[in-house]
């Protein structure tokens, strides 16, 4: 049991939802003049007695003390359960303290918004970091909203306050003379709970920002898109949110934002095995941003305890580049040995795609040549791992390899003759049902395998023993049994035999996964970790 939770455990004036609505208005009696008409309702309503004077007295010590014993006790009343449509969660001290460490840092300024501000404990938190600042709280919540103007009243900031029963998305702010900080947790509502209203809202913001919306996003992203939409040059902030925006297709919203426009400064994920809030079993992200600014890398780190985030300054710094083409962020906050002067990350030289899934490889692979279809959709490709394996260094013969069709998604290209071979292979292929197979479901013609570009140089990524970085001599294709590395920026063959060589010598098993039975699986970002030379010691020729 919390301190709070323990001297309040006797007090009968906040155990039920009216007495902690009375105590709150009590509270806040000196500017009842200020309540919004949501605030008002919801006090005329309660039947339960005032609270006594040294009830009361005993709340704004607390308060004072710099404890939450209104939100302690809302919580208390109101289970998870009949929280989670509004996404409150509350935020322990310690987390608060580290964003507002980190936010008194990195600037000063004249106006602070949370935007699901709950019972204040954030804007509390930067009320005594920033002295001078206008406090500014929003939540749709008008008992929340209550219980924010009862805080702020028993620690005499409510003259520097304003507090709105408002939706974070709607608000329109007027302009500050100075930077704005936008400071908190805002709330996690899953997509199934959000109306469709506010997922057209979603849809156009994003697209008025040149960005892709999905109706998949959780509530909270749409709050880094407000937030975007809010904010201007010089304005900052840190919020803490569920971490799955990092990995997940909805989540590039957020990343693509970092990257531009709201420009991420840091990413400090608390690991799976702390529970940041009470009642949510979600991993913990805390993100660090500036308005218009454009670090040339971002912060990321990976926390074991609460204890170890600090003043949110550590991290490895990770190129805007290398984040702009990763499509899963978690696996670079995993701490990587310190690299020797002159090596770096292969993801800094290279990208690491896995192979185009057939969706059935029994019709779109064959072995040999195919005299019913035009030679120019057959590909020589790599579609077994111990292919590379058996090639060595390099693959220089096409002997053995089999054919992958690919057609075009746009079959107009084709010739008469070439049509009607085309049109029965795939009049076969439907008696088959390959056209109802998910992934041909899902193409944007089911016929259409879509092999990427063949790649310089084809790794195996799932073996018992280190994955095998073979130099495509012959512009084999491959699909998903194999990775192909392809360089960011040209390079010439002699560099491209070093970095191959350089890959075999740095690989070990311990850099991916492990599975039961010793099998090791190295997905495309985690092979992206492995060190290698910067490509002045390639050039140079350096043994790695």
């Amino acid at each position: 049991m919390s301190e709070a939770n323990e001297m309040l455990s006797g007090m009968d004036v906040l155990s039920t939802r009216d007495s902690l609505i009375v105590a709150a208005a009590a509270l806040a009696a000196e500017h009842a003049d200020a309540l919004t008409p949501e605030e008002s309702r919801i006090v005329d309503a309660c039947n339960a007695p005032r609270p006594s004077r040294s009830d009361l007295a005993e709340i704004r010590d607390l308060i004072r003390a710099g404890r939450d014993p209104l939100g302690t006790a809302y919580c208390r009343v109101h289970s998870a359960e009949l929280r989670r449509p509004l996404g409150q969660t509350y935020t322990s001290q310690e987390i608060v303290e580290a964003m507002t460490a980190w936010a008194a840092a990195n600037g000063s300024p004249t106006r602070v918004i949370d935007p699901g501000a709950g019972s204040g404990r954030y804007l509390l938190a930067a009320a005594k970091s920033f002295p001078e600042a206008r406090l500014f709280g929003v939540d749709v919540d008008p008992l929340a909203a209550l219980m924010l103007r009862a805080n702020l009243a028993a620690c005499g900031l409510a003259d520097r306050a304003e507090v709105r029963v408002s939706d974070f998305r709607t608000l329109s702010l007027p302009p500050a003379d100075g930077s704005t900080l936008f400071l908190g947790n805002p709330p996690y509502v899953r997509h199934h709970s959000i109306s469709p209203e506010w997922k057209e809202w979603f849809a156009a913001t994003a697209k008025r920002h040149g960005l892709k919306a999905s109706k998949l996003a959780g509530l909270h992203v749409h709050f880094f898109l407000a937030t975007a939409e809010h904010a201007r040059p010089g304005d900052y902030g840190a919020f803490i949110t569920s971490s799955e925006w990092l990995d997940v297709n909805y989540g590039k919203l957020v990343r693509d934002l970092l990257l531009d426009g709201l420009g991420g400064q840091s990413l400090h994920l608390i690991d799976a095995s702390v529970l940041p809030f009470d009642d949510v079993a979600t991993t913990g992200m805390i993100t660090c941003f500036k308005i218009g600014d454009s670090p040339a890398a971002v912060k990321l780190r990976r926390v074991r305890s609460v204890g170890q985030l600090g003043r949110l300054e550590g991290g490895r710094g990770v190129s805007r580049k290398r984040l702009a083409v990763s499509d899963k962020w978690s696996v670079l906050t995993r701490p990587s040995p310190r690299l020797p002067e002159g090596y770096v990350e292969l993801g800094e030289l290279c990208r690491v795609h896995r192979g185009a899934v057939t969706g059935a490889n029994r019709v779109w692979v064959r072995r040999g040549a195919a005299s019913d279809l035009p030679e120019r959709v057959l590909f020589p490709s790599v579609t077994k791992a111990r292919e590379l394996f058996a090639a060595g260094k390099r693959l220089t013969s096409g002997e053995g390899l089999r054919n992958v069709i690919d057609l075009p998604w746009d079959l107009d290209v084709f010739n008469a003759e070439e049509r009607r071979q085309i049109d029965k292979f795939l009049r076969e292929a439907q008696l088959k049902g390959v056209d109802k197979g998910y992934i041909a479901a899902n193409r944007k013609a089911w016929w259409s395998v879509g092999l990427r570009d063949a790649a310089p140089i084809l790794a195996t990524y799932m073996a018992r023993r280190p994955p095998a970085f073979v130099r495509n001599d012959i512009d084999a294709r491959h699909i998903n049994i194999a990775h192909g590395v392809y360089p960011r920026t040209p390079m010439s063959p002699a560099l491209l035999d070093r970095l191959a060589d350089a890959l075999r010598a740095s690989v070990n098993l311990s850099q991916g996964r492990t599975y039961a039975g010793g099998l090791v699986k190295f997905e495309p970002r985690e092979m992206e970790r492995i060190p290698v030379p910067n490509l002045d010691r390639l050039a140079e020729g350096t043994e790695p």
